[in-house]
C-alpha cells in the first residue's frame, strides 16, 4: 500500500506539500498539486482515513438514524437526505432504530464514537440521548418529530394539520363516527395528529370520544389489532383515521378480514402517501407529505450547522396535502 512518502518522491515534492494538497490548502503551487494528484493516481494511493480523521477531530460521515426502515415513508426522506450531503462532500451512514430507544442511544454512542461530522435523527423519543450529541458538540437536527427538553435544529411537517383535513373529509362525506388510531404517546407525531383529529370534530360539533381512540405501534401488525379492538366495541365507528401508512395497511387488512365493504359501509383515510396507494381497490385517500422536501431541508440545516455551530436552532415546518381516492368517498 502507497504512503504518503511514496507519493512525495514520486512527484518530486516533500511529504508536506503532499499533505497539504490532502488538506485541500490552496497556497500549494497548482503545478505541483497537479503532479501529486497524478502520482497519487499512478501510485493508487489511499488516504489513512482514521488518522486523518484523528487531526480533523471529525469524518467526513453523517449518521441518518431513523426509526423505522421498513417503512417507506423513510425512502425519499433519505434520498433527499443523500443527495444534499453529497454535493457538500459528505457520505451518509444509515442506521435503524427500530423505534427502539435503546438501540437509538447505541447508534449515538457509535456516532460519538466515530467522530461523525453531523447527525440526522428521527427520534424514538427520547431526549437524554440527543443530549449526549449536543453536549459533545456535534450538530445535530431533528427530523419528522420533535423532542421536548432539548433545543436543536428540526424539520417537521404541520401534522396538525394534515389529520384536521382528513377527519374534516370523512365528516364532510357523511360518516359519523370518525376514530382514529394514532402511535406511542411519547412520539410527537402521534400526539400532534391525534390532536389535529380532536380539532376538526370540535370544529363541526362531534362529540370527542376516547371510545374512538386506540394507541398502537406505527407497525402494520398494530393498525390491524387497534382496527379489531374498535370493530368489537360496544358502539364501532363508521370510519377510521389512520396516522401513518403502515398502521393504515393494517386496518385495511382487518376490515377486509372482516367482510367490511369500503368505502360503502366504512371510510378510511391514511397518513403518509403510499407509493401504490392508486393501485389497490378501493383506492387509499392518504395525508401525502413532502418527504423528499424533508430530508433535503434537515441535511441543509445540518450542513448550516456545520458551518456555524453558534447560530440559534431553527425549526422549518412543511405543509401537508390530501389525496383524496376511493376509500373515503361514500357513494350517494
Amino acid at each position: 500500500m502507497a504512503t504518503i512518502y511514496d507519493v512525495a518522491r514520486q512527484a518530486q515534492v516533500s511529504p508536506a506539500t503532499v499533505s497539504r494538497v490532502l488538506n485541500g490548502r490552496t497556497t500549494v503551487d497548482p503545478a505541483m498539486a497537479a503532479r501529486v494528484h497524478q502520482a497519487m493516481r499512478d501510485l493508487d494511493y489511499r488516504p489513512n482515513a482514521v488518522a486523518r480523521n484523528l487531526r480533523l477531530s471529525q469524518t467526513s460521515l453523517w449518521a441518518v438514524i431513523i426509526s423505522d426502515i421498513g417503512n417507506p415513508f423513510f425512502t425519499s426522506m433519505v434520498r433527499g437526505v443523500e443527495d444534499v450531503a453529497q454535493g457538500a462532500g459528505y457520505s451518509v451512514v444509515l442506521c435503524n432504530s427500530d423505534e427502539d430507544p435503546e438501540k437509538e442511544s447505541r447508534y449515538i454512542a457509535a456516532a460519538l464514537a466515530e467522530r461523525m461530522a453531523g447527525v440526522i435523527i428521527s427520534t424514538s423519543g427520547r431526549s437524554t440521548a440527543i443530549n449526549r450529541l449536543v453536549e459533545a458538540r456535534i450538530p445535530v437536527v431533528a427530523i419528522d418529530r420533535q423532542l421536548r427538553g432539548v433545543t436543536i435544529d428540526t424539520v417537521l411537517v404541520d401534522n396538525v394539520q394534515g389529520a384536521e383535513m382528513a377527519t374534516t373529509h370523512l365528516l364532510d362525506n357523511g360518516y359519523q363516527r370518525v376514530a382514529c388510531i394514532t402511535g406511542p404517546r411519547r412520539i410527537s407525531t402521534a400526539s400532534q395528529r391525534l390532536r389535529g383529529y380532536q380539532r376538526a370534530l370540535r370544529a363541526a360539533g362531534v362529540e370527542v370520544s376516547d371510545g374512538l381512540v386506540r394507541y398502537a405501534d406505527f407497525r402494520e401488525e398494530g393498525g390491524y389489532q387497534a382496527m379489531a379492538s374498535l370493530l368489537d366495541s360496544d358502539n364501532p365507528p363508521d370510519s377510521v383515521f389512520a396516522t401513518n401508512n403502515l398502521m393504515t395497511v393494517g386496518a385495511v387488512e382487518c376490515l377486509v378480514d372482516r367482510g367490511v365493504r369500503v368505502p360503502a359501509s366504512f371510510g378510511v383515510v391514511g397518513f403518509d402517501d403510499i407509493p401504490w396507494a392508486h393501485l389497490v381497490k378501493p383506492s387509499l385517500s392518504t395525508v401525502s407529505q413532502p418527504t423528499y422536501d424533508l430530508g433535503r431541508a434537515a441535511a441543509v440545516l445540518l450542513t448550516e450547522r456545520i458551518a456555524n455551530p453558534t447560530r440559534p436552532p431553527s425549526t422549518v415546518t412543511l405543509s401537508t396535502g390530501l389525496q383524496v381516492r376511493e376509500s373515503s368517498s361514500r357513494p350517494s
